[in-house]
C-alpha cells in the first residue's frame, strides 16, 4: 500500500528538506510524487537548466526509503515560454489569448509548447530513468482541468488535421455534420475552424468533434511525453493522474495507454450523497482497468481552498474516505500535498502537515492513517466483483447533453442515481461504456445511452441473448456516432431485443436538483421546490412516478410491467420487459423518481439473479467487495448495526453482528457466499 503525497521541496529552502524527510518517516510515507511544478526551477531560462537541487532532493528521499513518483514538470510553463513564445498561449471561445500567472495557459496542440515539453521531458528521462528513487513516473498534470477546451489558431490547425484524419475530405466532414443545413457546407478544409463564439447553436456534430479532437489532444501530450520516458530507458509504471467523472477526457479511451490509473478525488462537504458521490468515482476508475488495482493519487486531508465555503471533514472521516478507496481497488492512498504551501492560490488547501505543525489533529489523522495503512499487508487485486456493469459512455454524455434537445440533462447525475440505487442495497457495480458489456456480468443498465455507437449496440443484444438481463431507456439508441438519427426512426439498434416501438419523446419539466461543487471554479446550488408537472405517475408490478420524461412507446412484442397512469403518456408503457434468447430486456419510458427507483432496482436485481454482499444494509452503511475482503463503513452520524460473514483482516474473530460508529470501518475477511 503506497502512502504519501505531493511533494514540492522547491518552495521551501533546503535546510527543511532533512526535516521533512524525517517527518515523512514519522508518518508512514513510502511515495511521494515531486516536481509537478518544478519547470520554472529546473530551466528558469531557455538556455539554463538546473537538476542539481533535483539530484539532492530525490537522494534524500532515497536515503530515507521514500521511493519518488517523479513528475515531466510540465503542468504549468514558466512565464519566459510564453513571452518568448506567445504562439504557446491558449485561447478562449473569442479567441482572446490566457495569460500566464495561473497554471495550464498553454495551448496542448501548440507545436513550440510541445517542443519545449519534449526536450525538458527528454531530459529529465534520460537523467533519472536508472535512478533507484524512481518507482513510477507521473506525465504532467490533470490534463485539461482548468482549460476544458481552448480556441487558439494552434488549435484550428491541428483539429483541420484531426478531422482530415478521422474523415479523409472535406466532403467527409460535409457527410458527418449534416452541414447542408443552415448553409454551413464547406468547400475547403480552410474554412473549417473550432466551435467558437456563434450567436446561436452551434453545429451539434461539429461540437461533439471538438471534445473528441480535445481528449484526443491531451491524450496525445501524454503519448509522446510517455514514448519519451520509455525510449530514454526507464522501466518504471507511467501514468498521469484523473478526476474521476471529468466531461472533458473521455478515460475510458485513455486506459490501455496508461500502466496504472490513477485517480484526484476532492468530493465537496456540502454534499448530502458525498458518501454515494465518491462510490461512484472509485468504481468508475476501478473499471478503467477491470481487475487491477488503481492509486488514489490526490485527496485533502482536511478543508480545500476553492469552493465557496469549505468546512472541515469531521473526525474519522479522512480514515472512512480511505477505506472506501481500498475497499473499491485502491492500492495507493496519496494526498495533495505534504507541506502547506505559505504563499500562492492554494496556501488555505490543507495538508499532510499543516501549516500549524505537528501539535493538530490533521497530523495525528495522518499519522495514524500511515500506521493502519502499513499494517494492511497484501491485499486481494479486485477481480471480477461485480455482476452488475453500469452504462457510462462520455462521447454519449458530451451529446446527450448538447443543445437543442427535448429538455437539458445532467447525464452524470442521472447515472449517479442508479449506481447509489445499487450501493444502497451493498451491490457492486462496474461502470463502463457499451463495448465493455460482457458476459461477467448478469445484469447491465444503460440509462439515456442517446448516442448509441454500432459496436456497442451489437454488444448489449449480444449480452441479452446469451442470458443478461439489460435494461435501457429512456431517451436510447436516438442518434448513431455523429450525432445524427438513423434511417427508420428511433430505437432502430435496441428495438428489435426490447420489443418496443418509439413514437416520441414527451419530454417532463426538468426537476429542480441542488447542485455541488467539485472542482476548483464550480460554485453549487441551492435548488427550488419542483414543478409538479416534473412527473408522471406509473403503476403495475412496480409503482411510483417517473422523472425528466415519459416518453409513448408500443409495447409490440413485449410484456407491460408498469403503464403510466397520468401526464402526457397517461395509458402507455412505463415499463416493459421482453423475453430475448437467453435473457431479458426492460425499456423505461421514464427515469424512476427516488420513489420509484429503489423499487425499480429490485425488479431488475430480481430478475438477474444479483443480490447484495450482506443481506441487509443499514442506512447509512456502505458494503463493497474485493476480492475476499468486504468493506463496512458507517457513513452516516448514527451508530449503525450491522450483521457480516467472514472474520476480521488480521485476526481470526468473527465479525458476526456488531455497531459500527459514525465514520467508523471494518476490513473482513469473506470468502463470497451470495450470488
Amino acid at each position: 500500500m503506497l502512502y504519501g503525497a505531493d511533494y514540492n521541496p522547491d518552495q521551501w529552502p533546503e535546510e527543511i528538506w532533512p526535516e521533512d524527510v524525517a517527518l515523512m518517516r514519522e508518518a508512514g510515507v513510502t511515495t511521494v510524487s515531486l516536481g509537478i511544478f518544478s519547470w520554472s526551477r529546473i530551466q528558469p531560462t531557455p538556455d539554463t537548466w538546473d537538476f542539481a537541487w533535483l539530484d539532492r532532493v530525490i537522494d534524500l528521499l532515497h536515503a530515507g526509503g521514500i521511493g519518488v513518483n517523479l513528475a515531466t514538470a510540465t503542468a504549468s510553463a514558466p512565464p519566459w515560454v510564453t513571452t518568448e513564445h506567445p504562439d504557446t498561449l491558449a485561447s478562449d471561445e473569442n479567441g482572446a489569448p490566457y495569460w500566464h500567472g495561473s497554471r495550464q495557459h498553454h495551448s496542448p496542440s501548440s507545436p513550440t509548447w510541445r517542443r519545449l515539453a519534449g526536450e525538458l521531458v527528454r531530459r529529465l528521462a534520460e537523467r533519472y530513468a536508472d535512478h533507484p528513487a524512481i518507482v513510477m513516473w507521473h506525465v504532467d498534470n490533470e490534463l485539461g482541468c482548468h482549460l476544458n477546451e481552448e480556441f487558439s489558431d494552434s488549435a484550428r490547425d491541428a483539429f483541420r488535421a484531426w478531422l482530415l484524419e478521422r474523415y479523409g475530405s472535406v466532403e467527409g466532414v460535409n457527410e458527418a455534420w449534416g452541414t447542408a443545413f443552415w448553409s454551413q457546407r464547406y468547400s475547403s478544409i480552410d474554412e473549417v475552424f473550432p466551435p467558437r463564439k456563434a450567436p446561436f447553436i452551434r453545429n451539434p456534430s461539429q461540437v461533439l468533434d471538438y471534445k473528441r479532437f480535445m481528449s484526443d489532444t491531451w491524450l496525445a501530450v501524454y503519448r509522446e511525453q510517455r514514448d519519451i520516458i520509455r525510449a530514454a530507458g526507464a522501466s518504471q509504471p507511467i501514468s498521469t493522474n484523473m478526476m474521476g467523472a471529468f466531461p472533458p477526457a473521455d478515460y475510458a479511451s485513455w486506459a490501455d495507454d496508461i500502466d496504472v490509473i490513477t485517480d484526484d478525488c476532492y468530493p465537496d462537504p456540502l454534499d448530502p450523497a458525498r458518501p454515494l458521490t465518491t462510490a461512484f468515482q472509485r468504481d468508475l476508475v476501478r473499471s478503467l482497468k477491470r481487475g487491477t488495482p488503481w492509486i488514489l493519487m490526490e485527496q485533502a486531508t482536511d478543508a480545500v481552498n476553492w469552493r465557496p465555503a469549505n468546512p472541515s471533514k469531521v473526525d474519522g472521516q479522512l480514515a472512512a474516505e480511505t477505506a472506501q478507496s481500498i475497499g473499491r481497488g485502491a492500492n495507493g492512498i496519496l494526498f495533495f500535498q505534504w507541506r502547506q504551501s505559505r504563499a500562492g492560490a492554494e496556501k488555505f488547501h490543507s495538508a499532510m502537515l499543516p501549516q500549524a505543525g505537528t501539535r493538530t489533529r490533521t497530523w495525528r489523522e495522518s499519522v495514524a492513517l500511515g500506521e493502519a495503512l502499513g499494517h494492511l499487508g497484501d491485499l486481494p487485486d479486485p477481480g471480477n466483483d461485480a455482476a452488475v456493469a453500469l452504462v457510462f459512455d462520455w462521447e454519449n454524455w458530451w451529446a446527450v447533453e448538447g443543445e437543442g434537445h427535448p429538455t437539458r440533462l445532467d447525464y452524470l447525475q442521472l447515472v449517479r442515481d442508479w449506481h447509489a440505487a445499487l450501493v444502497r442495497r451493498g451491490v457492486m457495480v462496474d461502470i463502463v461504456p457499451p463495448e465493455k458489456v460482457d458476459a461477467r456480468y448478469k445484469l447491465a443498465i444503460a440509462p439515456f445511452l442517446y448516442l448509441l455507437r454500432d459496436a456497442g449496440a451489437a454488444a448489449l443484444s449480444r449480452f441479452v441473448a446469451d442470458g443478461g438481463v439489460l435494461a435501457a431507456g429512456p431517451f436510447t439508441d436516438v442518434v448513431d456516432a455523429n450525432d445524427r438519427f438513423r434511417a427508420g426512426g428511433f430505437l432502430t439498434q435496441l428495438g428489435p431485443v426490447l420489443g418496443v416501438a418509439f413514437e416520441d419523446f414527451r419530454a417532463l419539466v426538468p426537476p429542480a436538483r441542488a447542485t455541488v461543487a467539485e472542482r476548483a471554479g464550480e460554485e453549487g446550488s441551492a435548488g427550488t421546490a419542483p414543478d409538479p408537472r416534473a412527473y408522471a405517475a406509473f403503476a403495475g408490478r412496480v409503482s411510483g412516478s417517473g422523472t425528466i420524461i415519459a416518453e409513448a412507446v408500443w409495447a409490440d412484442d413485449a410484456d407491460v410491467v408498469a403503464a403510466f397512469t397520468d401526464g402526457p403518456s397517461a395509458g402507455r408503457p412505463a415499463l416493459t420487459r421482453r423475453a430475448y434468447g437467453d435473457g431479458s430486456a426492460w425499456y423505461l419510458a421514464t427515469m424512476p423518481a427516488p420513489d420509484a427507483l429503489g423499487d425499480v432496482v429490485g425488479a431488475l436485481l430480481e430478475d438477474a439473479g444479483v443480490q447484495g454482499e450482506i443481506a441487509d444494509v443499514p442506512d447509512g452503511v456502505e458494503v463493497a467487495r474485493r476480492g475476499e475482503l468486504l468493506t463496512l463503513i458507517n457513513h452516516g452520524s448514527a451508530p449503525a448495526t450491522v450483521t457480516a460473514p467472514g472474520t476480521l483482516l488480521g485476526s481470526a474473530d468473527p465479525f458476526g453482528t456488531r455497531t459500527l460508529a459514525p465514520q467508523e470501518y471494518a476490513f473482513v475477511v469473506a470468502p463470497r457466499e451470495r450470488a
